[in-house]
This record gives structure tokens, C-alpha cells and sequence, in this order.
């Protein structure tokens, strides 16, 4: 039994953030450098109160209508987040109650960022290989602007909310869409370079609450808020990716001509552009869509897929190789044949 991407739909939340906006916030902020280096036009900002658990329910309910997905077929959630409602029950518990999907699916957090979909999807591959499941039904989602401080220009600029619906599914065919082989990788020495520091067991609140600081770039931080940093994230980023894009070949047993086209986590523009042109790969071979949604973390990925599916790019039979890198820090590959 093999595994593959069946569908896929996403969610984003109605507020929106304009690089207009963000200038009239920050005077000064040239609107076009900012547009050029992060690829961003606008973001969107979940709802006070909304939950990431919301953003991935009603992505999954537009899952479900858009492909004619029965829900009765689920046989398992896992949910990818860094923010779950709750520190206890799993969020993917109560996604199963709230999409009604039948009481014999199993449901799975996952806590992971940049890299969470590729996670979800060697799991789901996983449960679906070894017969556990035939549909499972991988939701990612993420509400960073709220972690963010309102006085950080940098990545209030670069991040968006949004959540995606990826359905994994089982076929016994030998030969066409599947899941391949995926490669992964850890480098926990750099954990403190995307970090939010206190509100955790480590330094719980309000007993490790501290005052806003200024770094070196203007921004207004606090250790209670997420922490990037954006030059080491940069090296790390184009010192890892020609290690995954190698690896991940290797383990398909595959070459580049094989590769039809590649999707990078969707960090920045800047970012995107310098893999590519390190890695030397045709930009006919790339996808990029960061324009109206930003840096959505997790969904990255999935969100250029349906775009890139839905604009008629990748067809049918089809090799994409993704590539995801960063909170952690880590990094992972596969190679999805649709």
C-alpha cells in the first residue's frame, strides 16, 4: 500500500494587513524595499479569539466541500500547530468532535513549525504504509501575529495566520501519485534562533514577565513574544537546502532532471530567491506564493501546492520536490509525485 496527496485546501482569516498599513504604523518603512526583500504585499491577522484550532476547522470544512471529501472516511487528524488551545487535551481531540468526523479516527498533535507539514505527511505516509489508516487528514495551522510585539516592524512585516488542509490517502497502484521517501534533520544547538522564551514550564508567567527591550534593528521585543533571528535563519537557510535537495534525491533515488518542480518552505522572498540561485535551478522549476498571505509557517508549503495545482503548474504525474527548514532548528524533504 502506498500513500498519496489526494487534496488539499486552505483557510485564511478575513482581517487584513497591508504594506500601507504597516508604513502609516511605522513612518519611515519604505513600502518598497519591504515588498522587494519579504515578497509580501499583505497578510492576514486571525480574529481576537480566533484559535488556530479555528483556522484549521474551517479549513477543513472547505476541504471537504471543495473535493467532495465524505468525513465519515477520516480514520485519522493530525494537527500541526505551535499554538493549541489547550496544554491539555490534544487540539486535534477536539478538532475530531467539532468536525464530527466518526469516533473510530485516531487524532494527533504535532508541534512543529516551518517543517510541520513535511512531519504530518511522513506520518501520515507512515500510518497509511504500515496499514494503520487509508485517509488521514493533515491540518496545519498557525496564529504567529498574535506572538509577534506590535512594535516589530520586521515580522509584523514578514508573518501571516492561515491554516491548510492536506487529505493523505492509501492506493494499492505501484506506479503513480505517492508520497516518496522522506529525510530529516536536527540541529538543536540552535534552538534560541526562532524562540518565544517565557511563557513555557521553563519560564512560566507571570513570574518571568519582562519589559520591552530594543534590538539592534528598532524593533520592540520582549522575551514573552516571538524571537527571530532573521541573519542566522538566513545563513542556516542557504547552508541547509543544498543538503536536503541532495538527500532527499538520494533517498528516491532520483536525479534533478527527475524533479519537475521544487517548493521551498516560503520563508521570504529574499530567502526564496537566493536558494535558487545557489541550488542553480530554473526558475520555470520554482514556486513562490507569498504575495497576499506571508510567511504562514507550517501551511507555507501546502498553500503554494494548491495554488500551483489550481493554476495548472504541476499536473499529473508530476514529481515536486519540498523542502522545509527552521523553528528547531529543523529541516526536512520528500518528493510528492501527483
Amino acid at each position: 500500500m502506498r500513500s498519496f496527496i489526494e487534496a488539499i485546501s486552505y483557510h485564511l482569516p478575513e482581517k487584513v494587513l497591508t504594506n500601507q498599513e504597516l508604513a502609516s504604523r511605522f513612518p519611515g518603512l519604505k513600502i518598497e524595499d519591504l515588498t522587494r526583500l519579504t515578497g509580501v504585499t499583505e497578510r492576514h491577522i486571525a480574529a481576537d479569539g480566533e484559535t488556530s484550532t479555528d483556522l484549521a476547522v474551517k479549513a477543513a470544512e472547505k476541504l471537504f466541500k471543495e473535493h467532495s471529501i465524505d468525513r465519515n472516511s477520516i480514520d485519522f487528524i493530525l494537527f500541526n500547530t505551535q499554538w493549541s488551545d489547550y496544554i491539555t487535551p490534544a487540539s486535534a481531540c477536539v478538532i475530531q468532535d467539532r468536525l464530527k468526523i466518526l469516533q473510530h479516527a485516531g487524532a494527533l498533535d504535532i508541534s512543529q513549525g516551518c517543517t510541520g507539514h513535511l512531519y504530518g505527511l511522513s506520518v501520515a505516509r507512515g500510518l497509511i504504509e504500515t496499514g494503520s489508516a487509508r485517509k488521514v487528514l493533515l491540518l496545519t495551522s498557525d496564529t504567529i501575529t498574535r506572538s509577534i510585539h506590535p512594535q516589530d516592524k520586521s515580522n509584523q512585516a514578514i508573518f501571516g495566520d492561515g491554516a491548510a488542509a492536506t487529505l493523505v490517502s492509501a492506493t494499492s497502484a505501484e506506479t503513480g501519485p505517492h508520497i516518496g521517501n522522506c529525510i530529516f534533520g536536527t540541529d538543536g544547538s540552535g534552538y534560541q534562533e526562532i524562540i518565544i522564551r517565557h511563557g513555557g514550564a521553563r519560564y512560566p508567567l507571570p513570574e518571568f514577565q519582562t519589559t520591552d527591550f530594543t534590538d539592534n534593528f528598532g524593533n520592540i521585543r520582549n522575551d514573552a513574544c516571538f524571537h527571530m533571528n532573521g541573519a542566522a535563519i538566513f545563513s542556516f537557510s542557504v547552508k541547509i537546502v543544498p543538503e536536503i535537495i541532495e538527500r532527499t534525491l538520494k533517498a528516491n533515488q532520483l536525479n534533478r532532471d527527475d524533479i519537475d518542480f521544487y517548493i521551498f518552505h516560503q520563508a521570504n522572498r529574499i530567502i526564496l530567491e537566493t536558494l535558487i540561485k545557489k541550488n542553480k535551478i530554473p526558475a520555470d522549476k520554482t514556486i513562490i506564493f507569498l504575495d497576499k498571505c506571508g510567511n504562514t509557517v507550517s501551511s507555507t508549503i501546502p498553500i503554494a501546492l494548491y495554488h500551483a495545482r489550481k493554476e495548472g503548474r504541476v499536473k499529473k504525474g508530476d514529481k515536486v520536490l519540498l523542502a522545509g527548514f527552521g523553528v528547531g532548528l529543523s529541516w526536512a524533504g520528500s518528493v510528492v509525485e501527483f
